[in-house]
């Protein structure tokens, strides 16, 4: 009898990682517009346009590769969040764009930042089984949910100061998650630590 030889096809994965690109987007856009909660400048086309073409499109790029990488957590938090930054824009902009829209009630704003944290907690559960990096970024994004949804309720100045100074320490936090993916995987070895992995 004739052997029969088993051919084994390997594909290997060459794309680039769309990570850096989700949590840098995620990042820069967050410390922008909590300078502005934190009172540093006033909220402007600046922080808007952020919203739209980085914070909101880029993540949703990260999240369309992501996907690609067969990876559901970055698939899922990249283009969430990306969906968060553009739905934020609209809920700002609508109103003024069409003005028989009323815009959100305190309470209604509330409850959406609310869900949004807890989007986020269940997440963060996620971040446990991969780095210490990750961890600090969606443990602070979901204080910062939290402090944004009670400052709406109570209209506390102070609470919404808290907030944006905590938000900008969240989104440097990923700001450097983001570089040192790009630095580590330049160089081959860890530039930037980004914590254990968890297995």
């Amino acid at each position: 009898m004739a052997t029969e030889e088993k051919a084994t096809l390997e594909i290997r994965d060459n794309t680039a990682n769309p990570a850096p690109l989700g949590l840098l987007a995620f990042g820069m856009t967050t410390v922008l517009l909590n300078f502005a909660n934190a009172g540093v400048y006033e909220l402007s086309s600046m922080v808007l346009a952020m919203g739209i073409f980085y914070g909101g499109s880029a993540q949703l790029i990260a999240g369309a590769l992501e996907w690609k990488k067969n990876n559901t957590f970055g698939m899922t938090a990249f283009i969430s969040y990306g969906m968060f930054w553009l739905s934020l824009v609209a809920l700002i902009l609508m109103p003024q764009i069409f003005p028989k829209i009323a815009g959100p009630s305190a309470v209604a704003m509330a409850i959406y930042l609310g869900l949004w944290g807890l989007f986020t907690l269940v997440m963060f559960l996620g971040t446990l089984k991969i780095s210490r990096a990750l961890q600090v970024v969606f443990g602070t994004l979901t204080l910062l949910f939290g402090l944004l949804a009670v400052a709406e309720i109570t209209g506390s100045p102070t609470i919404h100061l808290v907030a944006g100074v905590e938000g900008i320490f969240c989104g440097f936090s990923a700001m450097y998650t983001g570089l040192a993916l790009v630095l580590n995987e330049i160089y081959g070895r860890v530039v930037l630590p980004l914590g254990p992995i968890k297995r």
